[in-house]
């Protein structure tokens, strides 16, 4: 039985302490969990589909994952041609984006390095192309024994189909598929820790593009 298995009766009741349930393994955790944002750069963000919310989307998942002392890593596709993170997003990345050539991560290996050594064993993806580099790196980190998580409202193509066959194949795959509000709430756990004012002012912000 692997750790994501259910327990058994017995085995719950045993590893039950001061009625406490334990937190499940599915559930993200703040101190073992990275984020990726991938390509979000001026050459490529300007065709996807609802383009503003998926930034906006992005921006608070960098926003929460600064306030909770979250890996955060960035990847640009070819920036020589493509361009650069756009800006909105890149001032509030303290880390220098890592340039590729493969759709994938798999070949970030600062990032890869980073994962293993802190360690980080849960990844959350955010960014474009849902059907192409995200999903590519959904796929490579879970071969790889990564649990991934993708917030599907912080991600999009520019085709809706590629979208959505997209989320199908992940989900399909054995990805976890979140939601950015869901995430927030997750990686915060507790309405009584310090940061959880701001990650609820992050919850209860209008989106501005609807």
């Amino acid at each position: 039985m692997n750790e994501n298995s259910p327990i058994s009766s017995n085995q719950r009741l045993s590893n039950i302490s001061d009625n406490l349930l334990q937190r499940s393994p599915k559930l993200m955790q703040p101190e073992d969990t990275g984020i990726i944002v991938i390509d979000v750069q001026d050459k490529l963000i300007e065709a996807i589909a609802n383009k503003q919310t998926v930034l906006w989307n992005i921006r608070r998942l960098i926003d929460a994952a600064k306030l909770l002392s979250i890996d955060i890593s960035i990847t640009e596709q070819y920036p020589e041609k493509l361009g650069k993170t756009i800006e909105t997003l890149a001032k509030r990345i303290e880390v220098d984006a890592m340039p590729k050539f493969a759709f994938s991560c798999n070949e970030c290996s600062q990032i890869i390095h980073k994962f293993t050594t802190l360690p980080i064993k849960q990844v959350l993806l955010c960014g474009i192309e849902a059907h192409v580099c995200v999903q590519q790196t959904a796929l490579d980190l879970m071969f790889n024994g990564f649990d991934v998580f993708v917030a599907v409202d912080a991600i999009n193509s520019r085709n809706k189909i590629d979208y959505n066959i997209a989320i199908r194949r992940m989900e399909s795959a054995g990805v976890t598929l979140t939601t950015t509000e869901a995430a927030l709430f997750e990686w915060c756990q507790r309405s009584d820790r310090a940061e959880f004012k701001a990650i609820s002012k992050l919850v209860k912000e209008d989106n501005p593009y609807d």
